[in-house]
């Protein structure tokens, strides 16, 4: 028998899933990481301790109105006390009506305040993480800790403290009444309260293990429906819809092990508390009715107390509950620890320098960079300068290192070596949000949100006005097909811009571009996904926004950069040609080479 109840509360190993467990965290250092974010609803916290102590004590009174009743109501069959008994009670039912109503209302306005406070802070933190965080880490995940156990930390912290508080203050009322009843048979009665923390502290750690493998799991399940859905298009085009509810399957599976862990934990938790809170009520009855016999307690006295007794092992049983309640709630704390322990890799400088808006030189120098956790150099001692206004062509084959030179541009990244300057300042020693707000960008994947055709070419410059949107969709030649649009400048895009074709969301990322006016403009793979036609048509576009502008355009389609001032071809991260078309071509070698490559693959 307790071989199979040893098996049945196993927590359970932690097997292989999508997302891996957050380190364990003690309760302590939970409390001192997010107590400061209650610091907005302390001031409420007094009239929440106010309605703790009001609230037993009305309790108290009501029990205590029942034994009047008995005692000289019924027993001696005199109604005349019931004319102040009967109205005394109904004030009391008032106010504990009134009391339960703002003790209520006032704890989840703490309570929403907090989460207010944390959630925006954790999601502020996440998005000020470098490139890397999201490169690693699985977005589900993410969201899932930002939402669940965010909300699971405000159980930790303040609703399971306020109830802690109010079970205490339940404990110290009924004790008092208790002792003034019948000291001896209060005395039996907290005879079994060690009973009730022997068994908290054994199914807390056991609950703790089982929960922080459920919010793993929950995680997981998210990060696995995430990237199913955001993909659907990919997943039934290869029909690969087995395969993703095998995987959403076998994350679910482990969720509900998990939960079945918790759930047989709690199931023996309960009735073994039950079986305690019984034996030590029928102790206190086989107690109190031989004083009754005795003479020693009246009728009203026994019942009494043994409705305080009830109501004594409740806070008794909740803060006993209430241990099992923190550490399951604290595995949902130690995620939101592990992410806000997050550092981002590019950190600003202290007294970092301002530069307004930048003339738009780009210097390369001596730039030696390899992701973090690779074993390969991504870029090897790369150099190159940009004048104000010239164009940058950077070619080569896929895994060149084309993209990883934007990102250092972007600063994403920083290089482990040499230096990426703008205006001959090295980025590193400037406020990284001048850096990027001398950088407009025309990436690889067209990024569009789910929002309207005028709030995505803006989402650069929010104060654009109306007539500067046009002016920008204009340029980009996007204004004709936004005006045949449903709704036109305001028609929903759809999420990723799933309603318009490839080529018209570039125009509208090249539009946005536009609008952001910056002296530094990256094209990284403006082509890339459209076909021979669709990208002729945006080469107009492109070379209105290229003009007058350091522009750094990144392709493997070379037909695309014949116009540039100087290409330099990249293999293996290292630079191996540089100059402009005509004489690249005429020495015949990587570029040359390259360039057969695209024009054989254009022509056919």
């Amino acid at each position: 028998m307790v071989h199979v109840l040893r098996r049945l509360l196993a927590a359970g190993e932690v097997s292989d899933s999508v997302v891996a467990a957050a380190p364990p965290v003690p309760p302590r250092e939970v409390f001192r990481r997010f107590w400061p974010y209650t610091r907005g609803g302390r001031r409420w916290l007094v009239p929440v301790l106010f309605f703790s102590l009001a609230g037993p004590l009305v309790e108290g009174a009501e029990i205590w109105i029942f034994k009047v009743v008995v005692d000289d109501v019924l027993v001696p069959r005199d109604l005349r006390p019931l004319l102040w008994i009967a109205p005394a009670y109904l004030g009391l039912m008032v106010c504990s009506g009134i009391l339960d109503f703002a003790d209520g209302v006032t704890s989840t306005w703490v309570g929403e305040r907090f989460l207010l406070s944390l959630r925006a802070d954790v999601f502020r933190h996440v998005q000020g993480l470098s490139l890397g965080f999201f490169e690693r880490r699985r977005l589900g995940d993410v969201l899932s800790r930002i939402t669940g156990d965010v909300d699971a930390v405000e159980t930790f912290l303040l609703s399971g403290v306020a109830d802690a508080l109010y079970y205490v203050i339940q404990l110290g009322v009924f004790l008092s009444l208790l002792f003034y009843l019948r000291w001896d048979l209060t005395l039996l009665a907290l005879a079994i309260v060690p009973l009730f923390w022997a068994a908290a502290r054994h199914f807390s750690r056991l609950i703790k293990t089982a929960s922080r493998e459920r919010r793993r799991r929950s995680g997981s399940l998210s990060a696995v429906a995430e990237e199913a859905l955001g993909n659907v298009a990919l997943v039934q085009a290869y029909n690969r819809q087995g395969w993703e509810e095998s995987r959403f399957e076998r994350e679910s599976v482990g969720r509900f092990r998990a939960a079945m862990v918790s759930a047989r934990i709690r199931g023996v938790y309960r009735p073994l508390v039950e079986i305690i809170e019984v034996v030590g009520g029928l102790a206190v009855m086989g107690l109190g009715t031989w004083k009754l016999a005795q003479g020693q307690l009246t009728l009203g006295g026994l019942l009494v107390f043994l409705a305080l007794i009830g109501k004594l092992y409740t806070p008794v049983r909740g803060l006993s509950r209430l241990g099992n309640t923190f550490y399951a709630a604290s595995a949902s704390a130690e995620r939101i620890v592990e992410l806000l322990d997050q550092r981002p890799q590019v950190v600003e400088a202290p007294g970092a320098r301002r530069i307004g808006r930048a003339r738009g030189a780009v210097e390369f120098d001596g730039v030696w960079f390899r992701y973090p956790g690779a074993s390969s150099w991504a870029l090897s001692d790369v150099s190159f300068h940009v004048a104000p206004g010239e164009t940058l062509a950077l070619v080569g084959a896929s895994g060149a290192g084309k993209s990883t030179l934007a990102k250092l541009q972007l600063r994403f990244y920083d290089p482990d070596r040499g230096a990426v300057r703008l205006d001959g300042v090295d980025l590193r020693d400037l406020r990284l949000a001048d850096v990027r707000e001398n950088v407009a960008v025309v990436l690889q994947e067209t990024l569009v949100f789910h929002g309207t055709v005028r709030e995505n070419i803006a989402y650069g410059r929010p104060e654009a006005t109306d007539e500067e949107i046009l002016a920008a969709a204009r340029a980009a030649d996007a204004h004709e097909f936004v005006e045949l649009l449903p709704e036109g400048y305001d028609t929903p895009v759809g999420q990723r811009g799933r309603t318009l074709s490839g080529g018209q969301c570039q125009r509208l990322a090249i539009a946005r571009a536009m609008l952001r006016d910056a002296p530094v403009l990256l094209l990284d793979e403006p082509t890339t996904g459209l076909d021979v036609r669709s990208g002729r048509r945006i080469m107009d576009p492109l070379r209105r926004l290229m003009a007058g502008r350091t522009t750094v355009v990144i392709s493997h389609n070379l037909l695309t950069v014949r116009d540039a001032t100087r290409i330099v071809v990249l293999d293996h991260g290292r630079i191996v040609e540089h100059g402009a078309h005509d004489d690249l071509l005429g020495r015949g070698g990587t570029y040359a080479r390259l360039h057969r490559l695209s024009a054989g693959a254009v022509l056919s």
